[in-house]
């Protein structure tokens, strides 16, 4: 069987971009999309030794780009050595068969290139599935290529069994490997619900981190969480989706969960064996969509993700446009023009901290739970009632002052009975307010 998990390559492969200019398309686009395959391609690990493009009407059939560019390109990539070619859309099988034997070398697509540094990103077994039945689901119709070489072993009556090719053979395995993987899958995803609906005891909502690849989704949710997520300066860098709890400065319980990056022309089959861990956008009660507002492309990557969202069924879905990279400006023009456009947005940086009170402050407006706003007094000594007390509500007011300690909270309606004993009235206000703690009278020093 052939290898379908990649490991790092021990030796820097030299390789060779190619771009089709369509109708539709302008120079521009198209050099915007070769360098954003070039990127790629540095992080799978390969080092850029040229690009190539054509203008075509439309692609053609047998090898994607004309003959007489297919055979200059050829040229080029010999005297330059290089290892792998690279489409920056995706080819048809005979088109990747008819390809390699003009280049005499390793030709990709832009999809294979992306399921390369997948593979490469994946750590757990969750996401290491994800990615082989992706891998699988590309390779299926192009085993043609990879055993073009044998020819029909043995057939005719009686030798039936030995009559399959070596093709037919993997095709089979591949096959059962697929079913194999969808019903280990489906395993993950059953978790995943009880997982979800553990949170929903709580009523914790659940905001999704979703963006363009290496729009700092990661280093947004370390830095609001604390935790240590992988932050790099690459594409991809995070594969592996995680979710962290947030406690708001309103006392509220957030969980924030962090998602794969998004990108142009992101294979479908990608999206589908992703659906597992992409599960968590459609079910998140908001979205926050983090963008790196220094990028060039900027509305771009905004469409980008947008349109994969679309495709996951979350479209309409309540968001907060994050505008990130915000200390990249000396001029705050830019960032203004963005927030007048989208009203529902607001400006950080997820490096500085720049914008956090805001952020945090407008995180706690949209996912304000349907809570019940009661008061309630509790007396000293049962801490454990009080502690709990902060532990799953919101609590907005408490003074400590006196016999007992009163609380002004929201709490969630399945926990009514667990707080009744204490509830001593039931509120109508919004409970904006900030929590406010009334400091113990001091004692009076004793005499000598």
């Amino acid at each position: 069987m052939i290898a379908l998990i990649s490991t790092p390559a021990k030796r820097t492969e030299r390789v060779f971009l190619v771009g089709l200019e369509f109708k539709s398309r302008s120079t521009w686009e198209v050099q915007d999309s070769l360098d954003e395959l070039s990127e790629l391609a540095s992080t799978a690990g390969g080092v850029v030794v040229g690009t190539g493009t054509q203008k075509l009407e439309v692609p053609v059939s047998a090898t994607f780009i004309g003959t007489g560019k297919a055979n200059e390109f050829a040229r080029e990539c010999k005297e330059q050595n290089v290892d792998t070619v690279i489409f920056d859309d995706e080819l048809s099988p005979a088109q990747s068969r008819n390809l390699e034997v003009v280049f005499d070398c390793k030709v990709l697509d832009r999809t294979s290139l992306i399921l390369d540094i997948f593979a490469q990103r994946a750590r757990t077994r969750e996401g290491k599935l994800q990615i082989e039945l992706a891998q699988l689901q590309h390779l299926l119709p192009r085993l043609t290529r990879y055993w073009g070489h044998l020819s029909r072993q043995k057939g005719g009556i009686g030798m039936r069994g030995d009559g399959e090719t070596q093709l037919e053979t993997d095709r089979r395995r591949v096959q059962d490997r697929i079913l194999k993987i969808g019903r280990e899958l489906e395993i993950v995803r059953r978790q995943r619900l009880t997982q979800r609906q553990g949170r929903q005891r709580n009523l914790w909502p659940l905001a999704s981190i979703v963006g363009y690849t290496n729009a700092g989704k990661s280093t947004l949710l370390n830095t609001l969480t604390g935790s240590t997520v992988l932050a790099e300066d690459k594409l991809f860098a995070t594969l592996d989706p995680t979710t962290r709890r947030l406690r708001l400065p309103t006392n509220q319980n957030v969980l924030l969960s962090d998602t794969v990056g998004f990108i142009r022309k992101l294979p479908h089959g990608l999206v589908e064996a992703f659906k597992a861990t992409l599960e968590e956008v459609v079910q998140a009660e908001l979205l926050l969509h983090v963008v790196d507002l220094s990028h060039p492309l900027v509305e771009e990557q905004i469409l980008a993700v947008n349109t994969v969202l679309d495709e996951l069924g979350a479209a309409g879905k309540p968001t907060l446009m994050v505008f990130n990279k915000i200390d990249k400006f000396e001029s705050r023009e830019l960032l203004r023009q963005y927030l007048e456009r989208f009203p529902n947005s607001i400006g950080v940086s997820a490096k500085t901290g720049e914008g956090r009170p805001e952020f945090l402050a407008e995180l706690g407006a949209q996912l304000r739970p349907v809570r019940e706003f009661v008061e309630l007094s509790i007396p000293h000594e049962r801490a454990a009632v009080i502690a709990r007390l902060h532990a799953v509500a919101q609590v907005l007011e408490r003074d400590y002052e006196g016999a007992t300690a009163r609380f002004k909270a929201r709490i969630p309606p399945h926990l009514h009975e667990e707080f009744a004993a204490f509830i001593k009235a039931k509120l109508n206000g919004v409970g904006t307010k900030k929590p406010k703690v009334a400091r113990q009278k001091k004692a009076p020093a004793s005499r000598p």
